[in-house]
């Protein structure tokens, strides 16, 4: 699944691109990816304009001039690919290690599963391998009960150290655990975590509230900072990405310990473990990790 430095990535590059465009034609493919219904997003997603883009956690927001917002989350295997003859953007990532192709000149293919034709000779494609993304029509009350669920964005101004302190307080689970829930910190998923955990040198199965004020003081440093450089960088699961610009996702050379089990430390020299932890693959190093 795509983590915040990734969907940051798809937003700012479709932000402009889209800006302004209207859609002349939408097409479904695969009901079960529009919500709340093929009919409703076909009906009222018709003739509005986009706005923009924005992005909450893992969620990309479209804001249109009706007084509507399209809500787009690309789950597992999500992917948004825009072309209007001059520019290609394609925005997606890994599934269980493997890359899924994208395919910019052969479009709509068999993961096609919603088409909308914009203004200009522009098309959005969303296509979805597994089935489990969407596109989601909503009106401003809708907008809010979908933000509803998430926590604090790690390069908000919320995402303070007191406010992760109250946050960690008394907390029973896993410190990985914690940092995976939307709910409490949004956008940041398996990639992150194990190499934000590393770098403030806390192992991933230590209890959330065991941390000492100089260990949680450590980690909002090294959050803030991974996830910065990730966005710089196009983020890390895009390794097929592409853009008008030719770049791709290149974070995967700064990566420390994720993907790296058995190899050696970079810091230490001792060997990367994996383990399986709430069902995820964690790597870290039992040695520079307490």
């Amino acid at each position: 699944m795509p983590e915040l430095p990734e969907v940051e990535t798809v937003r700012g590059d479709l932000a402009l691109l889209l800006k302004n465009k209207q859609v002349l034609g939408v097409d479904i493919l695969n009901e079960k990816s529009a919500k709340p219904s093929a009919k409703f997003l076909k009906d009222y997603l018709l003739g509005c304009s986009f706005l923009g883009a924005e992005r909450l956690g893992k969620l990309l927001i479209f804001p249109l001039d009706q007084k509507l917002f399209l809500l787009v989350h690309l789950r597992m295997t999500g992917q948004l690919i825009y072309s209007d003859g001059l520019d290609t953007v394609a925005g997606g990532h890994l599934d269980h290690g493997k890359q899924i192709t994208f395919s910019t000149t052969n479009l709509p293919n068999q993961h096609t599963r919603i088409i909308l034709h914009l203004s200009g000779g522009a098309t959005l494609y969303f296509n979805d391998l597994r089935k489990f993304g969407f596109l989601h029509l909503v009106d401003h009350k809708g907008l809010e009960l979908a933000k509803k669920p998430f926590g604090i964005e790690p390069l908000s101004s919320d995402f303070t150290v007191k406010n992760l302190e109250k946050l960690l307080f008394g907390k029973k689970q896993k410190i990985k655990s914690f940092l995976l829930n939307q709910k409490f910190i949004a956008g940041l998923g398996n990639i992150y975590v194990d190499e934000s955990l590393f770098l403030a040198k806390i192992l991933p199965d230590r209890l959330a509230g065991s941390l000492s004020g100089e260990e949680i003081k450590k980690l909002h440093q090294v959050v803030q900072k991974i996830i910065k450089l990730a966005i710089k960088l196009r983020g890390t699961t895009f390794s097929n990405y592409l853009d008008s610009r030719g770049k791709k996702g290149n974070f995967s050379d700064q990566l420390q310990v994720y993907g790296r089990g058995k190899q050696d430390c970079l810091v230490c020299g001792g060997k990367i473990k994996k383990i399986r932890l709430f069902g995820r693959g964690t790597h870290f190093c039992e040695h520079c990790q307490k």
